[in-house]
């Protein structure tokens, strides 16, 4: 059994449709260039027909991944997420105390994550830093780039 996975009504959904797109098209599709590739002739010098294997292995292994995400995914009731600290699927404002620039960022499941929407892994050393402290906080986050002074200024759902 694989590790517990939180995450949002959405996000299983949008993991459940790929899977599904993965099963329904991709995999037939993949067996039917090995096919094709086979029947071009002598499989030990057939680039072809190594290049569909590999690509069957590693579809093969990502629908693994998704399998097994999906049955140890636990949905998270949005309705009694608490906004007094930082926590999952919170929605944090933060001031960099350097720049003065605002970010506003939704702490999510690894899965989830997407910067360009502002869903921020759980898993970063950011969201790490945020996790159990309140409003109006400061925290020293440890980055490559060097160390970020933050403040909390707006913990929302």
């Amino acid at each position: 059994m694989g590790e517990v996975s939180y995450m949002t009504e959405e996000g299983l959904r949008k993991l459940k449709e790929e899977l599904d797109r993965l099963t329904r098209i991709e995999r037939p599709a993949i067996s039917k260039q090995i096919a094709e590739a086979r029947d071009k002739g002598d499989l030990s010098e057939n680039a072809e027909y190594a290049a569909a294997k590999e690509a069957q292995g590693m579809l093969e292994m990502r629908i693994a991944k998704l399998e097994n995400l999906i049955a140890n995914a636990r949905v998270i009731d949005e309705s009694k997420i608490n906004t007094t600290t930082v926590q999952m699927m919170n929605k944090v404002k933060i001031r960099n105390l350097a720049t003065g620039q605002l970010m506003e960022y939704t702490l999510v499941s690894e899965n989830e994550a997407d910067l360009k929407t502002g869903k921020l892994s759980i898993q970063t050393p950011i969201a790490k830093a945020l996790i159990g402290k309140k409003a109006g906080e400061k925290v020293e986050v440890k980055v490559p780039s060097g160390t970020l002074s933050l403040e909390i200024v707006e913990i929302s759902i």
